[in-house]
């Protein structure tokens, strides 16, 4: 899933609205819980020094004295992390059953107001609050009591897991249906593209199904599109070829009348009209085949099988071309990205050219791979030198040994290949005599 596509945005933005949310979720949560708590702790605190203020008495030397236990049992379990302390400095310390060692810094006490801060307990940090009162005849009372931090952090910790834990699996469900909405949301779009991709192979020429009302207006759009499209290039076709037809009978009149001068002896404007008449009639073949080619369909991509396209070619050829073998060697399922009748047009041409200069065999062998697809066309002739294997591809190149033809077939074939994005090449056989041709599609 790239984040180039609408569907990576989209999770993208739902992973960025989870994670802000489901943060402050708990970022206010834990701080709203630990805020409660430890008010809570502050007012029980408050709450059990008044009461120790409250229960203790003088006895008859000055020393502090406890009317009764408080109402909290954890101040008499040892150790507990509740303690209570009264001192009155110079008469003695009186000190909760649970501290049974130790003691609290009676200097936190030192105003007749409730003051309190975090100090070293008996069992580490605490909470402590404190005050003093007077005392007639002496120093003042200080009633110290103290609670360990580590209670008040345990609840918070508690807490802060379980939210933790709740909130994680919150934000899972809530990327599930995210995706789950995205996928469903997106559904229309796959499907369009998988449309389009069919159109694009040649398995349809429209694009069909249901979509939302938002997509129909773009489908509706593109297939008038397409319509349109097929239709200039089918009325482009059709005009090309009443051009050429309206343009052979004019080059006909001139091609007799240049035969006619030829006969009167006025050979040096003959063989011009003659030369020229031969040249505009080898760019008007070569013109309305490349506007017969299929391969500018508005980007289709038909695939055409060997098995049906070869073997009426390869019978025409050897009444062509008698005492001359054509073996083809293919699986039954080979096919290529191009319109039946381009293929049909590349591959006449590439045998037929094969056939005049094979010595006696001509081979068709078809291979694929990562690159593409490749037909070669090997014959067991004379061969080609190497530094004329682009011009054979001219318009109206013809060979030098009288084996005839209008030097049109090579160029349509490469035009027609190029329409398609691939191309057509010559080389050397791989038997090391003769030329081979190759057919390139990507």
């Amino acid at each position: 899933m790239r984040l180039g596509s609408l569907r990576g945005r989209f999770l993208l933005a739902i992973l960025l609205w989870v994670m802000v949310g489901i943060g402050g979720i708990w970022y206010s949560s834990v701080r709203l819980f630990t805020g409660h708590v430890e008010s809570q702790y502050h007012e029980e605190l408050e709450v059990h020094v008044r009461e120790l203020g409250g229960l203790t008495s003088l006895d008859a030397q000055g020393r502090p004295h406890l009317a009764r236990p408080l109402s909290d049992p954890r101040y008499a379990e040892p150790l507990s992390g509740f303690y209570w302390q009264i001192t009155r400095p110079g008469f003695g310390t009186l000190k909760s059953p649970s501290m049974t060692r130790g003691e609290l810094d009676y200097d936190i006490a030192h105003s007749p107001s409730i003051l309190h801060r975090v100090a070293n307990g008996p069992t580490g940090p605490a909470i402590v609050y404190g005050f003093i009162r007077e005392a007639p005849g002496g120093p003042p009372l200080h009633f110290v009591i103290a609670t360990d931090e580590r209670h008040l952090q345990r609840i918070i910790s508690a807490f802060t897991r379980e939210l933790t834990v709740w909130l994680a699996l919150l934000a899972l469900a809530l990327l599930a249906s995210g995706l789950a909405i995205i996928t469903f949301g997106l559904r229309p779009f796959n499907q369009l593209s998988r449309a389009i991709d069919a159109l694009r192979k040649g398995e349809r020429r429209r694009i069909d199904g249901r979509y939302p009302d938002e997509i129909e207006a773009v489908v509706s759009d593109l297939n008038a599109y397409i319509d349109r499209n097929a239709e200039i290039v089918e009325r482009g076709r059709v005009e090309a070829s009443s051009l050429a037809h309206s343009l052979r009978t004019p080059l006909a009149v001139i091609t007799d009348e240049a035969e006619r001068l030829l006969e009167r002896g006025q050979s040096d404007a003959a063989k011009v009209f003659l030369d020229q008449s031969g040249r505009m009639q080898r760019q008007i073949d070569y013109h309305l085949a490349r506007v017969r080619s299929g391969g500018s369909k508005a980007g289709m991509r038909p695939q055409a099988r060997l098995a049906e396209v070869l073997p009426p070619l390869l019978d025409a050829m050897r009444r062509c071309h008698p005492g001359k073998r054509f073996v083809a060697a293919h699986s039954a399922d080979a096919t290529l990205a191009m319109d039946e009748d381009d293929l049909s047009e590349i591959l006449s041409n590439l045998l037929d050219n094969a056939g005049k200069w094979a010595a006696s065999e001509v081979r068709i062998t078809f291979a694929q791979g990562g690159s593409g697809e490749r037909l070669l066309i090997e014959d067991d002739g004379p061969g080609l030198a190497p530094e004329n294997h682009e011009a054979v591809f001219g318009v109206g190149h013809t060979g030098s040994d009288g084996n005839g033809g209008s030097g049109l077939g090579l160029a349509i074939s490469r035009a027609i290949a190029r329409d398609y994005g691939g191309d057509v090449q010559i080389g050397s056989a791989a038997a090391g005599s003769g030329a081979c041709l190759v057919l390139l599609l990507p």
